[in-house]
């Protein structure tokens, strides 16, 4: 390592940020905080982001895919140049963990906002790195992390270890070559499987087999070093609820520990950062055995699982708890200055949750979601809460295009309280209040999580979602409250509409001598398009003696009934106060019109979010009832297949063709029994989210205009 720079050397006043979406923001409003000018860099893809429209300059790096410009070095660092730019900030992912580039940086007389090269290079051999974590005095989960790959040494090795081991990819991540082994006769097949999807993925098929814990949570402390031999830890994460190894909740600090446990944790990630000479913000993740019967009440209860050489995603739960800048505290060390606080002057303030808002579809196996944002907007006022307790991290605002081209990670929701339960109140009532309309995204998925009695009570560990899928991913029947809360939101619009004084222009239901009367049908939106919704319900509002007054009745599906009486009261923001049989609830209503989601009622409430499709069924309306004729494409991305002949006959929910997008496929399948008239792209060709993929022809198609279907 060379002599340690002057501070005069490392000052800059101009910094790249070679990344893109909400991390970029987050970079360049601390960054401008003090003082400096940013710059971003983007592909054709994001010619007009959020990251480039916020920042004072920026540079074309190349085309859409990553590969070509955000995550080609020479690219990043021409950009560096001619923009003047002294300091380089990589965020995380893309060139944020990669040597190469660091070093690049410093052959070009950059300053890189992050560790050493070499510091990178030894967190990024797994099994290299646990080597010195236990030449550190680290704890490891017991486990062979060897040179030696001979296949009857690593049966031996598992076999001592004893059942159920895990085999990792030494070079990998992300769940790439991982595999739970049960038993001795399951070793060698997976071993086999392992390797070959390592050397895909890595050009690597090295081993290591650790014990498989079956029930872990998953705590990482958050380390800062300096140049000057200063080392601290911010307090703990807990990061346990992931699906597919990717997190989903976060939150600060870990529920259920210990000072002694805390302190042993955090001494242990230091002595971690300051083994392999680490500059700045780290993490340096563990293993915390949740198994019914461990101790995590001692100081062996936890385990090394591995360093992450860069700022994390979660970083806005230690800001909140801590009351600091992570990212100025970047900037502050890469300019060679010492640490702003000791350990001796950090404390914990309260508790803190981020929660992941991605552009995906939870109920469609988390299908990643495309589109242009109709609306992306936090109801703070209407939720009655303060930008004290809530933060939204977003790289999108309203207009923006979500693409098919980059991680679908719209914002971060993260929310503070005095303690975990406040904290956790914040969160649901900020979800609520989180308007995102024109795509699809997980916010539903969310509230789910977060109301599940199992989190609430923080029974946590890395497989939460697996343990309770039924639960969570449950079909929601559409219950009386739900019904009459949005026939009542849609019968309100009705009334707002009237365009003259004149009854004959009102859309109000207005009748010569007799009370006003609008009839509403509602659905599932996911079986809008079906002849026969299973989900269908019926609703015939008539005004009682004040204009806020309804009488509904309510015809549900299996022909029940029910009369209530109900009123809604505007409140501030998208609230409302809607009366049911004298019982008053607050929820945050929204009428979508747009794409997709059209004609469609949006209820959240911090307990979750009810959709339902709405159209007015009575004289007035004169639509069209048949089911549709065409199949649009549900995402921008590429034509896999087409799976049966233009002309073919086909019955309800056969496959018609496969799509394409983000490496996940989707399947399209027939709305009803019929026939496929033609297909209007082949395999191969990109479409855009919403184009018409094919014509459709229903099989008796008259006999629906009888029927009470959206």
């Amino acid at each position: 390592m060379s002599s340690t720079p002057t501070a005069d050397q490392l000052r800059f006043d101009t910094l790249l940020v070679a990344n893109r979406g909400e991390i970029a923001c987050r970079v360049m409003r601390t960054a401008r905080a003090m003082g400096l000018k940013t710059i971003a860099v983007y592909s054709d893809a994001d010619a007009d982001a959020r990251h480039v429209r916020e920042a004072d300059e920026a540079i074309h790096i190349g085309p859409a895919a990553a590969r070509e410009s955000y995550l080609d070095i020479a690219k990043v660092i021409d950009a560096a140049r001619r923009s003047g730019a002294d300091a380089i900030h990589p965020g995380y992912g893309f060139l944020s963990e990669n040597e190469a580039f660091v070093r690049a940086c410093e052959d070009a007389g950059i300053v890189f906002v992050g560790p050493p090269a070499a510091s990178i290079k030894a967190m990024g051999d797994k099994s290299a790195a646990k080597a010195r974590m236990m030449d550190a005095g680290v704890p490891l989960v017991p486990g062979y992390h060897g040179d030696d790959q001979d296949d009857a040494l690593l049966k031996r090795e598992a076999d001592a270890i004893g059942y159920p081991v895990l085999l990792k990819a030494s070079a990998g991540g992300g769940g790439k070559g991982m595999r739970v082994v049960e038993s001795g006769s399951e070793f060698q097949a997976a071993l086999e499987g392992c390797r070959r999807e390592s050397r895909a993925a890595f050009n690597d098929d090295r081993m290591l087999i650790e014990k498989y814990l079956t029930q872990p949570r998953h705590v990482e402390v958050q380390v800062f070093c300096d140049r000057h031999g200063n080392g601290v830890y911010l307090f703990e994460r807990d990061c346990s609820v992931q699906r597919r190894h990717q997190k989903v909740l976060e939150e600060a600090p870990a529920p259920g520990m210990t000072a002694a446990l805390r302190r042993a944790m955090g001494d242990a990630a230091v002595r971690a950062a300051q083994e392999i000479g680490y500059v700045g913000a780290g993490t340096v993740e563990f293993l915390l055995d949740a198994t019914p019967g461990a101790s995590q009440q001692q100081d062996g209860a936890f385990y090394f699982m591995e360093m992450n050489t860069r700022l994390q995603v979660e970083h806005p739960v230690t800001e909140m708890i801590t009351g600091q800048d992570l990212v100025e505290w970047q900037l502050r060390v890469a300019m060679n200055e010492p640490l702003p606080l000791r350990q001796d002057q950090l404390s914990i303030d309260g508790h803190s949750f981020e929660a992941r808002l991605y552009a995906e579809d939870a109920d469609q196996d988390f299908l990643p979601a495309t589109g242009v944002l109709d609306r992306f907007a936090l109801d703070l006022v209407g939720a009655d809460l303060t930008s004290a307790q809530v933060r939204l991290d977003s790289g999108v605002a309203t207009g923006d295009t979500v693409s098919m081209h980059y991680d679908p990670m719209l914002a971060k929701l993260i929310t503070h309280g005095p303690d975990r339960a406040s904290a956790l109140a914040s969160l649901n009532r900020a979800l609520a209040a989180l308007d995102v309309q024109g795509v699809i995204t997980n916010r539903g998925f969310l509230q789910r999580l977060t109301n599940h009695p199992d989190f609430q009570a923080a029974h946590l560990d890395t497989r939460f979602i697996e343990r309770h899928e039924e639960s969570l991913f449950a079909s929601r029947g559409l219950d009386q409250q739900s019904l009459a809360s949005a026939a009542l939101v849609a019968l309100h619009q009705l009334s707002r509409e009237s365009e003259s004084d004149s009854p004959w222009d009102r859309h109000d239901g207005f009748r010569v001598n007799g009370p006003r009367q609008i009839r509403i049908a509602l659905c599932d939106p996911r079986e809008a398009a079906e002849a026969e919704p299973s989900s269908l319900c019926v609703v015939e509002g008539r005004h009682a003696a004040s204009d806020q007054a309804w009488q509904l009745s309510i015809r549900g599906p299996g022909e029940s009934r029910a009369e209530v009486s109900a009123s809604l009261t505007e409140l501030p923001g998208d609230a409302v106060a809607i009366t049911l049989d004298g019982h008053r609830r607050r929820l945050q209503a929204r009428l979508l019109g747009q794409g997709q989601q059209r004609n469609t009622i949006v209820l959240s409430s911090p307990e979750g979010e009810v959709r339902l499709c709405w159209r007015r069924i009575d004289a007035i309306d004169h639509g069209q009832h048949e089911v549709e004729s065409t199949l649009t494409a549900p995402m921008h991305g590429t034509v896999v297949a087409l799976l049966v002949a233009p002309g073919a006959a086909v019955s309800k929910g056969d496959a018609l063709m496969v799509m394409e997008a983000m490496k996940m496929e989707h399947t399209l399948t027939a709305p009803a029994d019929g026939s496929v008239e033609a297909f209007r792209y082949a395999a191969g060709d990109t479409v855009g989210q919403g184009d018409v993929l094919l014509d459709f022809l229903a099989q008796s198609a008259d006999s629906v205009h009888d029927k009470e279907a959206l």
